[in-house]
């Protein structure tokens, strides 16, 4: 498979040169509040990410009406509620998404959604997303994710809950579709031990695939988003709250505003320490160097036509002036062209 190595999401490119795209993750946590939805909206763009997403969903269209929440939203919301129940209260129409896409463009920000089933995508389709973001319950929904593919427009997809033979089944359904893929390493669960965050993950997926690769993000804090991005990582996605103490199935496992900020400071600060990779001296090392590496001097005196040994030649530092020490394989067994006092630059 030979994925895209560059590929644009409304007027963000996003390839290994580029900085890394950071999605905001409001997910769920307007808790169906349209005013707080703009809220979470504004802290965004205040914290300085790329992008902030939501989620898409038609609840009878998602999930069995009797099914068990997972043990994270048991622990966060009414364990005695359904799934269901829980996520029909928090779904948003069109109308709604098409007000925050608007919101979005006033505000300078990229709006994205997850889709999370057919009805959706067909109307984030509909709204005009620019890319679409497919959550770790659909890598192994494989129809759905031709049904993406097939929108021609970029995809992120989150490898959470699956084993390497399942994100290869799924990139495999996608390739011949759609070349414009992220794929982003991603532990399901919120939030997530530190022992589980498994960035290297991201180092396996981008070898691998051969392709752009990210990290979702559901470790504590600021947490493993910054190591990700040291590692590779061209998108980070990590979920925000207005308040942890809210009423909701992500809020508890959700950054603040001031700790999204953080993170945005956290990853422009590694990619400034991973730089460009090419070895050369420094703009500031230029100085440093003349003052401080050495050059070949005469260790006595030594007769025009005399032949330089190591007996008659030493390296010292000169401020940058005469033939680097780096050259002394090359000086030694040739003839002085003149004569040289002690420690004169040779």
């Amino acid at each position: 498979m030979n994925f895209n190595k560059s590929i644009v999401i409304e007027n963000k490119i996003i390839n290994m040169q580029s900085p890394t795209f950071i999605i905001a993750e409001a997910g769920v946590n307007h808790n169906g509040d349209m005013n707080l939805a703009k809220e979470l909206i504004d802290a965004a763009v205040e914290a300085g990410a790329d992008a902030v997403k939501f989620q898409a969903f038609k609840a009878d269209e998602l999930i069995l009406k009797k099914i068990e929440k997972a043990p994270y939203q048991k622990i966060t919301t009414d364990k005695n509620e359904t799934q269901y129940d829980m996520l029909k209260r928090l779904e948003v129409t069109k109308e709604q998404t098409i007000k925050l896409k608007d919101y979005c463009k006033r505000k300078n920000i990229i709006f994205l959604s997850t889709p999370f089933e057919q009805l959706s995508l067909n109307e984030l389709e509909d709204i005009g997303v620019p890319a679409f973001k497919v959550a770790a319950t659909d890598l192994t929904n494989i129809q759905f994710l031709r049904d993406v593919a097939l929108k021609n427009k970029p995809i992120i997809l989150s490898a959470g809950m699956c084993y390497l033979e399942e994100v290869e089944r799924a990139l495999e359904a996608v390739y011949p579709l759609n070349k414009n893929v992220v794929l982003l390493q991603c532990t399901a669960n919120y939030p997530i031990q530190d022992s589980e965050a498994n960035i290297n993950v991201v180092k396996t997926l981008r070898e691998k695939f051969d392709i752009l690769v990210g990290y979702s993000d559901h470790s504590q804090g600021v947490g493993a988003s910054p190591f990700a991005v040291a590692l590779g990582a061209k998108v980070i996605e990590k979920h925000f709250t207005l308040d942890k103490n809210m009423t909701g199935p992500d809020h508890k496992a959700s950054v603040t505003p001031a700790e999204l900020g953080q993170l945005v400071e956290d990853i422009r600060r590694v990619e400034k320490y991973l730089g460009n990779g090419i070895k050369m001296p420094t703009c500031s090392e230029q100085m440093t160097r003349k003052s401080l590496q050495k050059c070949l001097v005469a260790r006595k005196r030594i007769n025009k036509g005399e032949k330089f040994e190591a007996e008659n030649i030493t390296a010292k530092r000169t401020n940058g002036a005469g033939i680097s020490a780096l050259y002394y394989d090359d000086i030694i067994g040739s003839c002085a062209s003149q004569d040289y006092e002690v420690d004169d630059i040779i």
